[in-house]
């Protein structure tokens, strides 16, 4: 079963740590049942990335596509949180993609002038 995984940062304010629950629900009502899907947060909040990686492989994920919920590549995107889920599989038989922060994507591009024109 595939599986799609959302992390971010993590904060210590719930408040901003209840944004990706939110994107969560959003994009799991989006894909249907047939597609698990799960957040964590890099560090200072629940869930953590490995606590993620374990429910999805226990709910039968045989591969696990990775999104940062970051804006740019940096060290946490590119480095961190490849490494924490690699070590979260460890010697599991799960497939693990990871894709690339958000970035200059022309639909992101186009969400900043809409902000931007409806102020």
């Amino acid at each position: 079963m595939r599986a799609l995984l959302l992390v971010d940062h993590g904060s210590r304010r719930p408040e901003a740590n209840a944004v990706l629950g939110q994107v969560h629900a959003a994009i799991a009502s989006q894909l249907g049942p047939e597609i698990l899907v799960a957040h964590a947060h890099m560090e200072l909040a629940s869930p953590s990335i490995a606590d993620a990686i374990e429910a999805l492989c226990a709910a039968g994920a045989t591969s696990i596509y990775l999104m940062p919920w970051f804006l740019v590549p940096g060290r946490h995107a590119e480095e961190d949180v490849p490494r924490m889920a690699r070590e979260a599989l460890g010697d599991r038989k799960v497939a693990l993609a990871i894709g690339a922060p958000m970035g200059a994507d022309p639909l992101l591009i186009q969400l900043a002038l809409a902000r931007f024109a409806s102020d």
